[in-house]
């Protein structure tokens, strides 16, 4: 229990040493969405490349992975059915809910946890690909159909590895691997070092967003909570039975169903804010999710190893 626990201490010591220091203002007005982009466009992707060298990419595959897909669509179906009876909401944000309570953050916290506390960044590597190639498109595809719009969905998902650093960095890190061809140190060692910056980078800046945190909206409170019970109790809970179901143990099943416990991405608000006037339930359901997740995290994690 206590070396679990330990795996975790830096990812919250510095979740909260960001939180102070956007609430002191110490980095200035800009320096959420500077160091974000840092860890985006540069510092993810590199750390992923270089850790992905030396992975076998048949590990993308297999029954732990399988159980978290099946796990994120049951969870979102039962999103869905509960904000088109319960709440009546339309389609794009019945769309908008589910993913709310299914799409897990791989990125700024996933990565980190994989690293620190999982020991092995592939199961997160696999759902950073599965999430926005698959997941994403169908999402969008309900939200614009929903919206009246059309077009636009292909394009969408043709581009996202060009688009999404992160993705490519992961896609390049598992083609190379899957040659065998070895980068020279005059290449890897910057990047590494680049990469270096990534985990504790990206833990800075969600702390930085938890500022922002205010509490819900008495009308819709009900329907963050349900999107937060989603994210951080079923879906985890569901992939543990797959897990059972498929007969996997062991690490792979403490990877699956941590990421499983992982809180709403903030992926899901970027969506929401560009296609929907009202934002409020996905900005909410990222935060509240991030917020309650330093527990719920913890005890999923001591509880399966």
């Amino acid at each position: 229990m206590a070396g679990v626990l330990s795996g975790f201490v830096p990812i919250w010591v510095l979740t909260v040493i960001g939180f102070l220091a956007a609430r002191t203002n110490v980095l200035g007005e800009r320096a959420e969405a500077v160091l974000g982009r840092f860890a985006f466009y540069l510092a993810m992707p590199a750390v992923l490349f270089t850790t992905l060298l030396d992975s076998e990419p048949g590990a993308l595959a297999n029954r732990g992975v399988l159980a978290f897909v099946i796990s994120t669509f049951v969870v979102g179906t039962i999103g869905l059915v509960v904000y088109a009876k319960a709440f009546r909401r339309s389609l794009p944000d019945q769309a908008l809910g589910a993913m709310a309570g299914a799409y897990v953050n791989s990125g700024n916290l996933g990565i980190p946890i994989a690293v620190g506390v999982l020991g092995d960044s592939s199961f997160m590597v696999a759902v950073l690909l599965f999430q926005p190639v698959i997941v994403m498109p169908m999402v969008l595809a309900a939200v614009e159909v929903g919206s009246g719009r059309r077009g636009g969905i292909l394009r969408t998902l043709v581009t996202l590895p060009v688009r999404n650093p992160i993705i490519l960095g992961s896609l390049l890190g598992v083609v190379v691997s899957a040659t065998g061809w070895r980068p020279p140190r005059l290449v890897l060692e910057p990047l590494e070092a680049l990469g270096s910056a990534g985990v504790p980078t990206a833990l800075v800046v969600l702390g930085m967003s938890l500022n922002a945190m205010r509490a819900p909206d008495r009308d819709g409170r009900a329907e963050v909570g349900v999107a937060v019970a989603l994210k951080l109790l079923l879906h985890p809970l569901v992939t543990f039975l797959a897990c059972l179901a498929l007969g996997v143990d062991g690490p792979l099943r403490l990877a699956a169903v941590v990421c499983a416990a992982l809180p709403t991405a903030q992926n899901v608000y970027v969506l929401a804010r560009q296609y929907r006037p009202d934002a409020r339930l996905p900005r909410d359901a990222v935060l509240l999710s991030t917020a309650l997740s330093m527990v719920t995290l913890s005890i999923v994690a001591v509880l399966l190893q």
